[in-house]
């Protein structure tokens, strides 16, 4: 039998130090104690040990200092970091440097003991001198120590210094840019430029002129040349927003500056080397648009080597707090003065479904501000700051209806055990989409899949789910 993997437990609370050997020691592993990282990080280096747990803050070495040092001297051997304080930067800065994976305090041993589990048993490869896969080796505007945040900010440490291309997915309002610029401060490239283009905002016989400049003459109204955004972030990154948004010419000639790194100004001759690393985002469902023949499937495949998914606001509600204080802090001063957000008030907005996202929130924060004038937020304002934004009579009409078919299916879902209120709420929504759709197009498939979002083969094999067809105009028919 293999001999126990063996843990080297770093941390100056004795009492959380022996709870946690006493409960890893039950689990099977060795475990070697140290009260503070000094004495940690020299048994560290001269043992043998299949992976490192250890708290951030001690005396003399603190866990990021301990993780460079044993990065440098023992790449192979994983470290786990435990700290009660998950800020943005830790997250980031953690992954940064190396470490395997960290727990916030205070934490359950049934999430700590599966994490180490893969450290240590990947610590115990690495001593056999079986090959791993390279471990990863301020001012970041995102707010949130959600777990959803925190899995962003794990990726963002992991990626940001690799020479990659990287997708953000997410809806409208989620973060993209900052998700983009987190990955610029935190790169190898964060001296040089960071351009941003909004490919939506940009009409397409203007956006190839944007992208890639032209010369005096080109075109009508072109009198001098354009040095385009390619050439502006040479040695830097460029950010496409919206990238599901490009013609299709756009993205054969955005293709090939990716795979061969020159660029041809339009209406020149020129092959113009760039070196550019670039970040694309877009809240479209890529892999459909391909399906449908609106993305060209070799651009897809070159710019999601890595991919980085945003969740929607109402995925982690537990952020909107710190997001509130945030933006109040943010633009107090500027439309009439700091206004703290009262109790009531912020469980009215965290209970709120935020189609917009936090782009929704930051508007709904600054209504506020102007109507509080430096005195406290109270729920009515927030009420009143929520119905003045886009569409929101619709949302409370709406949100009573919703509720109400909630209530319904709950109610149904306690006379009949086993009967899924969420999947009878959905079914149901499902459904009433496909009519309305339907009514909105006059039965035509391809238009149903354009506004729903879907392929038309998806859009079948719904309408065959609930028993529906399409028919000439107007209302689904019913199948018998």
């Amino acid at each position: 039998m293999s001999a126990p993997l063996r843990i080297c437990l770093i941390d100056d609370d004795a009492s959380a130090r022996g709870g946690l050997e006493r409960v890893l020691a039950g689990e099977g592993y060795e475990v070697v104690t140290y009260p503070d990282g000094m004495r940690g990080l020299a048994a560290a280096l001269e043992e043998d040990f299949d992976c490192v747990l250890t708290d951030l803050r001690m005396p003399n070495v603190s866990g990021l200092e301990l993780i460079d040092t044993l990065r440098d001297e023992l790449p192979n051997l994983p470290v786990v970091l435990m700290t009660a304080h998950g800020t943005t930067e830790t997250a980031i800065e953690a992954t940064r440097r190396g470490a395997f994976d960290y727990i916030l305090k205070p934490f359950e041993m049934e999430e700590l003991l599966p994490v180490l589990a893969r450290a240590a048993s990947a610590g115990r490869r690495g001593r056999e001198k079986v090959a791993l896969g390279a471990e990863p080796p301020r001012e970041v505007a995102l707010v949130g120590q959600s777990r959803a945040m925190q899995g962003v900010y794990k990726e963002i440490g992991r990626v940001a210094g690799k020479p990659v291309s990287i997708l953000i997915l997410g809806e409208t309002g989620t973060g993209k840019e900052l998700v983009a610029r987190a990955l610029w401060q935190h790169g190898e490239r964060k001296g040089k430029a960071f351009v941003a283009v909004n490919c939506a905002a940009i009409p397409t016989n203007l956006l190839e002129s944007e992208l890639f400049g032209h010369e005096r003459g080109a075109f009508t109204g072109a009198e001098t040349r354009r040095i385009g955004r390619f050439e502006q972030a040479d040695h830097g990154t460029l950010f496409l927003d919206e990238i599901g948004d490009l013609s299709l010419e756009t993205q054969s000639k955005l293709l090939r500056v990716l795979q061969e790194r020159v660029i041809s100004r339009v209406g020149g001759r020129e092959s113009i080397p760039v070196d550019v690393r670039v970040i694309a985002a877009t809240h479209r469902d890529l892999p459909a648009l391909v399906a449908e023949g609106k993305f060209r499937e070799d651009l897809w495949y070159r710019l999601n080597a890595v991919v980085i998914p945003l969740p929607p606001l109402r995925d982690r509600r537990e952020d909107i707090p710190a997001l509130l204080k945030y933006f109040a802090e943010r633009h107090g001063a500027e439309l009439g003065g700091l206004a703290a957000v009262q109790p009531a008030a912020v469980k009215f907005l965290s209970a709120q479904p935020w189609p917009g996202n936090v782009r929704q929130l930051e508007n709904v924060v600054k209504r506020m501000l102007l109507s509080a004038h430096g005195y406290a937020i109270t729920e009515e304002m927030a009420r009143s700051a929520l119905s003045q934004g886009p569409s929101a009579q619709a949302g409370d009409a709406s949100g009573r209806v919703l509720a109400a078919v909630c209530q319904e299916a709950l109610e149904k879902a306690r006379r009949e055990l086993g009967a899924g209120a969420i999947a009878s709420v959905f079914a149901m929504v499902e459904r009433e989409l496909l009519v309305q759709a339907h009514a909105t197009t006059a039965g035509n498939i391809t238009q149903m899949a354009q506004i729903l979002g879907w392929s038309r083969l998806t859009v079948r094999e719904k309408l065959k789910l609930h028993v529906l067809r399409p028919g000439t105009g107007g209302e689904p028919v019913a199948q018998d």
